[in-house]
């Protein structure tokens, strides 16, 4: 395939999304889950017993697990500041996406997922907003916040909410990316405690993807993160006291003090982690030539990736993994936040932890070496729905050994009870699709 078929191939998804997303004018809606046996049945359902398992959670506020739909059901939330590779395009517009993150969260992990866009760039009122959500819902996931404010309103309400709350773009992204980095470095022989990082970009996604990459067992003096002014290091002192956590990485990572841009990052480094803005162009094929034998290249950025993969295959990348679905390698939160909130809402969790992510990401990990590792195989695909209640037990087991669960259970039930809710919604869905009740989209040509 031609470069120029490989772009118009890479530019599909958006004119097909332009084109169905008017077709059905959203992509989530609400249905009864009890059976209405006749109208005598809304007696029950609402006024007057809906009183008697109001008085039963009002005497014992966690049986609001067992009468409502809280504890399988999460909130999508974001103030539009950081959307995609879109920047700061406003709540209205967010909407698209965190609709499809709820289709996403139903389809992939069983969990009904409700898009809540703030009409408010204020962290102090985005913070207090998913505090007074926390009655309705078992779980809050923070989507595209911008930076650095997105670091203190997930610190902040990680500490003061009761129900797991975490930002997909830190936490979910990361948890993907040591999968595949684990497995990425299988691949070439290479140990993960001798190798050399570095990282282009130093917003959220890499922020966290440091932590975790060092609590799987990098050398934190062997990573260099690159910003929009260059690399991190302790002579940056145009960081020290500016709010994020970017003055804490200059003193945690680079070890050998190592300054200039991209390029004196990269240069003899093992794997290239960007997570930055859409290219192509900001990573470069001269710059994978000088890094070190067999080079691992995670090309993250969305929508476009910072380097396209064949060129960075050309320049001799070993691997290479990009954050969209039609390439190789999918680098994509997908395989991540649908299972790790299923795991964590299955046994109550009061918060999501790195370690708990760690077991998903060796889950996932796990699952892909089991088939087989390949160049352009380093994580399992969306469509091995298998891999889904695998990682949630792994979560759920994780979140019971470090005392965060309401709820203990076995690994064998967890494991049941994920593919059971899954298995269901993937039915329900093509149910629903067999019978009429989702439209299948016109061809191309059936457009006026």
């Amino acid at each position: 395939m031609s470069k120029d078929d490989r772009l118009s191939k890479a530019q599909k998804p958006s004119q097909e999304a332009l084109r169905l997303h008017p077709f059905y004018r959203g992509k989530y809606q609400t249905v009864p889950k009890a059976a209405i046996r006749s109208f005598q049945d809304f007696a029950i359902w609402y006024s007057p017993g809906v009183a008697a398992p109001c008085m039963d959670i009002y005497a014992n506020p966690e049986k609001v697990y067992e009468h409502t739909a809280k504890g399988n059901t999460i909130a999508v939330v974001s103030d539009g500041t950081r959307v995609l590779g879109l920047g700061d395009i406003g709540p209205e517009a967010a909407l698209p996406v965190m609709e499809g993150k709820s289709m996403l969260f139903k389809y992939l992990g069983g969990v009904n997922a409700v898009p809540i866009c703030l009409k408010t760039k204020d962290p102090e009122e985005i913070i207090s907003a998913v505090k007074w959500l926390q009655p309705a819902f078992g779980g809050i996931n923070l989507e595209d916040i911008a930076q650095p404010k997105c670091f203190d309103i997930l610190d902040r309400l990680r500490a003061e909410c009761e129900i797991p709350v975490w930002h997909d773009d830190q936490q979910g992204t990361a948890a993907v990316l040591l999968a595949g980095f684990i497995n990425a470095l299988k691949l070439v022989g290479k140990d993960i405690g001798n190798v050399k990082v570095a990282m282009v970009g130093a917003g959220a996604a890499n922020i966290r993807t440091v932590h975790l990459l060092i609590a799987a067992g990098v050398d934190p003096a062997k990573i260099v993160l690159c910003d929009s002014k260059g690399t991190l290091h302790k002579g940056r002192t145009d960081l020290e006291g500016a709010p994020g956590p970017k003055w804490g990485m200059c003193q945690l990572t680079n070890g050998d003090g190592i300054q200039g841009g991209i390029a004196e990052a990269m240069a003899g480094a093992d794997v290239v982690i960007g997570c930055s803005q859409p290219g192509p162009g900001v990573i470069l094929p001269e710059w994978v030539r000088g890094m070190a034998s067999d080079p691992i290249v995670f090309a993250c950025a969305n929508p476009v990736p910072e380097i396209w993969p064949w060129d960075a295959e050309e320049a001799g990348a070993a691997v290479v993994a990009t954050g969209r679905s039609d390439f190789a390698n999918q680098i994509n939160n997908s395989l991540g936040f649908p299972a790790i909130f299923r795991g964590a809402l299955d046994v109550r969790a009061t918060t999501i932890t790195d370690e708990m992510c760690i077991a998903a990401a060796r889950e996932l990990a796990a699952v892909a070496e089991e088939k087989g590792l390949r160049p352009d195989y380093i994580v399992p695909t969306m469509d091995e729905w298998e891999v889904y209640p695998r990682e949630a037990a792994a979560v759920g087991m994780a979140a019971i050994q470090q005392g965060v669960a309401r709820r203990t259970a076995t690994r064998e039930e967890l494991l049941a009870e994920a593919e059971n809710i899954i298995r269901e919604s993937r039915a329900l869905t093509t149910m629903m699709m067999d019978q009429g009740f989702i439209a299948m989209p016109p061809e191309p040509d059936d457009q006026e």
